[in-house]
């Protein structure tokens, strides 16, 4: 193996004057600040000299949202992944579930997604895929951050270089997969002949997610789906960003809205009045249809809110909680052998299909329920129980210590604690939950009740705290 020309710190302390998150799932950063194409080639070397040791495959996918620096992200890593002796199957662009379902059909040792999720357009990011199809766990990460830092990678010679090819079939195995899947009700849906407008902010899932409606007989109004990857309003799939979504639907008479964000794995729902529902609704309205039909544990992260407790107990189910992230959501649904799971920002895991979130799977499920309940998507919301979440952030002048930002919160908080990520404080009133961010100098104060009083006064007592003491 040979030596990198330069210490594996001085690229990333130049770079660090922008903003560059680091963590065991990848890389994330400002193009041309941060993300600068030695960090690119970095990172994709360390990841793939520790593919080399994972197994005989030399093959990784490469899937990309529709933001315009996809483009030269991805040049960069086919050109690092030959470097090192892989063999790159390039999906175009593609949703990150798609792409993590591609690993195992191309018989890949990993993968990596080219997106910054729902990031602002001048971000970029490279996520890292195993074998499987599912983000590195934590340990797999912590080794790929270490190869990084050695500066030791496994470059070859021109007799084993690499090479890469294209493969245009991973939207399509995506949708087979999801029209397979005995929960999808294809025929209750056909016969509903449901109007839906889709917003898919022009990115990966602008042609994959009409195309897997208009196949299940929906008519499809393409709201943002010109997959130029040029974001028509800001990126993130919440409420307050949905407004044309929201009248699109209302002019349309549409049955329903469905938004995506870049990289498709999140979604959210606008009813049949206009109404966007709140992001944690999606997770839960689709866990009352799919334990339904087939019971079992559910599994969402510490921030999600208390209505999938409530959803999972009218099933006779437990919904146990996870550190927040998407690998331990997986984690908890391995451990308790989850049949559904998520996580409260519009994320729907169903290992059935895969291990990670899917706004498609969780577009067809949403469907199926509308089609055999016979009931609009606002009567289906009504049912469930109302709560009043909130979510702050306390800016600090570095990254939080979890050490100390445990012992304040110990001090002052009451209740039920739980110290898994951050500190939680669970009453009968509500809970707090109090963490710092894994890539930023933020501390993240969130909570949830059915008193509205209660959540602004303890809100506003524990932001108090942090400020004053770590602001």
């Amino acid at each position: 193996m040979g030596r990198s020309g330069r210490d594996g710190l001085s690229i990333f302390r130049e770079a660090q004057m922008a903003p560059l998150m680091v963590s065991v799932s990848g890389i994330r950063g400002i193009v041309g600040e941060s993300l600068l194409p030695e960090v690119i080639i970095r990172y994709t070397a360390a990841y793939a000299t520790w593919c080399r040791n994972q197994g005989d495959s030399r093959i990784v996918v490469i899937g990309r949202d529709g933001r315009p620096s996809g483009m030269m992200v991805l040049d960069l890593v086919k050109g690092t992944l030959a470097a090192a002796g892989f063999e790159a199957v390039d999906l175009g662009v593609c949703t990150t579930p798609g792409t993590a379902m591609a690993v195992p059909a191309c018989n890949a040792i990993g993968g990596i997604v080219i997106t910054a999720s729902h990031n602002p357009a001048p971000w970029n990011a490279l996520k890292f895929l195993d074998a499987d199809g599912n983000f590195l766990s934590p340990a797999n990460g912590e080794a790929v951050l270490a190869v990084e830092q050695t500066g030791d990678f496994a470059w070859q010679g021109h007799e084993t270089l690499g090479s890469s090819r294209v493969w245009d079939g991973a939207d399509r195995h995506h949708i087979d997969a999801i029209l397979a899947l005995s929960s999808v009700d294809r025929n209750a849906i056909a016969t509903g002949k449901f109007k839906v407008v889709v917003d898919a902010v022009n990115s990966s899932g602008s042609e994959v997610l009409p195309n897997l409606l208009e196949i299940l007989g929906c008519e499809v109004v393409r709201l943002y789906c010109d997959g130029t990857g040029i974001f028509p309003h800001v990126a993130e799939p919440k409420p307050e960003n949905l407004g044309d979504l929201a009248v699109r639907v209302r002019e349309e008479g549409a049955d329903l809205g469905l938004a995506l964000d870049p990289d498709s794995d999140r979604l959210v729902l606008v009813d049949e009045t206009g109404t966007v529902l709140s992001e944690e609704f999606t997770l839960a309205l689709v866990m009352d249809y799919f334990l339904a039909r087939q019971p079992g544990p559910v599994a969402a992260n510490m921030s999600s809110s208390r209505v999938l407790d409530d959803v999972a107990a009218r099933h006779g189910q437990i919904c146990h909680r996870s550190a927040v992230g998407e690998a331990h959501v997986v984690a908890a649904m391995v451990e308790h052998d989850a049949v559904i799971g998520g996580e409260g920002n519009g994320g729907v895991i169903l290992p059935e299909l895969h291990a990670g979130r899917d706004g498609l799977v969780g577009s067809a499920l949403m469907l199926s329920s509308l089609a055999t309940s016979g009931r609009k998507l606002s009567e289906l919301a009504a049912d469930l129980p109302v709560y009043v979440m909130e979510k702050r952030r306390v800016e600090l002048q570095a990254k939080g210590d979890m050490d100390e930002i445990r012992a304040l919160a110990l001090e002052h908080f009451t209740g039920e604690l739980d110290t898994r990520d951050g500190v939680k404080a669970n009453s009968a009133e509500g809970w707090i939950h109090v963490r710092p961010s894994n890539t930023e100098a933020i501390l993240r104060i969130s909570g949830e009740s059915n008193d509205a009083e209660w959540l602004k006064t303890e809100l506003n007592r524990v932001e108090d705290i942090f400020r004053r003491h770590l602001g």
